[in-house]
């Protein structure tokens, strides 16, 4: 079918599909976060938990090195031969790293053998979800009408968190329902990453039958040297610049309330593991269902003002905030600080797709917007529950809060210095 003659239900529907192995993808990287407390000491043989948790933390940093790679390899292969080729290619890479996970024997029956396999997983892992963010943000981008971008790319972040949600709905399930802590710690963790690679078959499938969008179809004359090259790209040096700004502190404080949060109220609140569990996933069913919101509101008075929003109010409240949860003694109290962290967070993390797809051009917009944020994540995102917990080690925990806060203050300069993208954006002469 032309994309020209996509109608309004099969526009939907191609956003639903892009969306939802957007979920599985997100889900498989997340579930090695969520499951960290329990399978740490599987491959690390530690008696301190904090110690456990820095090398889990590691090697999930580690994985984030791969994400660079991944977003070059993935964003090139988009703009040459299709968004939808390369995004079926990189759900088989993230679902064989979850099945490798699944099956690595512990530490205690093969010795080293066993991190270096996890590490070998994560690598994979971490070289689909690079290639993953920037060309599913193009697709859904591209598949958006003019009045609705931002509204329709935002539910790349409700499926991103959706997929946190589904590891940490099992992650419920399997605490409350099912098996003790010893039955996890020992073998029940495997479970999420094999329930994983069974959702990634049926991601390839709604993969395999999506639309390519109109903005690639158009485009198919363009030199084949140009499309999705790093020499190409290069010569879009202020957008460069501006997706590593815009992503710098919304990174680092997206990375802190979602994955992180949960070993924080744990190893610093001192919630119990179920406690921090439950906490997570209301609060991010609640961050979810806010994405739309905010991207429909940057529809109606543009993406600048939200970016602004986060910038300011994330400078100013991230160290009360996070001062005042690691002394809260109440459970809902904490879910409250939570929140009103997340509701600021949703002024970058609903439209910061949508204005980096706004940056450049078709033929090499899949690998503007994926490498020089999946750079920018592996260095600010990747290292931020290490970072963390190593601040903790030391006993300066309340320095990552300002490490945070300087982020944010560096993207808000950015912020301050943009133009309005949905005034100026480039899908508009696709």
């Amino acid at each position: 079918m032309n994309p020209l003659s996509i109608t309004t239900g099969q526009r939907i529907k191609a956003i639903i599909g892009g969306s939802i192995g957007n979920l599985v993808e997100w889900y498989d990287w997340y579930a090695y976060a969520a499951f960290a407390i329990y399978f740490s000491n599987s491959f690390f043989p530690d008696s301190d938990l904090n110690a456990q948790l820095m090398n889990s933390a590691g090697i999930f940093a580690v994985g984030f090195l791969m994400r660079p790679i991944g977003g070059w390899m993935f964003g090139s292969i988009a703009d040459k031969i299709g968004r939808k080729k390369s995004m079926t290619l990189s759900v088989l890479l993230m679902s064989f790293g979850s099945l490798l996970i699944a099956f690595t024997p512990t530490y205690k029956s093969i010795g080293i053998f066993a991190p270096a396999l996890l590490l070998l997983a994560r690598l994979l892992q971490g070289l689909s979800v690079g290639g993953e963010y920037g060309v599913s943000a193009t697709y859904l981008s591209e598949m958006a009408t003019q009045d609705r971008r931002g509204f329709y790319s935002s539910f790349q972040y409700v499926t991103l968190i959706g997929g946190q949600l589904i590891a940490l709905g099992i992650q419920l399930i399997l605490q409350k329902l099912l098996l003790t802590e010893a039955q996890l710690e020992d073998w029940g963790w495997r479970i999420p990453f094999v329930i994983g690679a069974m959702l990634s078959a049926i991601a390839l499938y709604l993969r395999a039958n999506l639309h390519e969008t109109e903005a690639f179809e158009n485009k198919k004359e363009v030199n084949e040297k140009k499309k999705g090259a790093v020499k190409e790209l290069l010569k879009y040096p202020k957008a460069l610049l501006t997706v590593v700004g815009l992503t710098l502190g919304g990174t680092l404080a997206f990375y802190t309330y979602t994955t992180y949060m949960q070993k924080f109220l744990v190893n610093t609140v001192h919630l119990t593991k179920e406690e921090s569990t439950l906490i997570s996933f209301i609060s991010l069913f609640i961050f979810a269902c806010l994405q739309p919101v905010f991207g429909g509101l940057s529809d109606r008075i543009g993406r600048r003002p939200l970016l602004l929003g986060f910038g300011i109010l994330g400078t100013l409240c991230t160290v009360p905030l996070l001062t005042a949860l690691s002394t809260t003694t109440s459970m809902w109290g904490a879910f409250c600080l939570i929140m009103v962290a997340l509701i600021i967070v949703s002024g970058y993390t609903s439209i910061n797709a949508v204005v980096k797809a706004e940056l450049f051009p078709a033929e090499i917009r899949a690998l503007g917007v994926g490498l020089p944020y999946a750079i920018t994540v592996a260095v600010f995102g990747g290292t931020a529950e290490y970072i963390a917990l190593w601040f903790k080690k030391i006993g300066s925990e309340e320095y990552f809060y300002w490490y945070i806060t300087a982020c944010i203050l560096l993207s808000l300069i950015v912020y301050m210095g943009m133009k309005e993208t949905k005034n100026t954006s480039t899908l508009d002469k696709d």
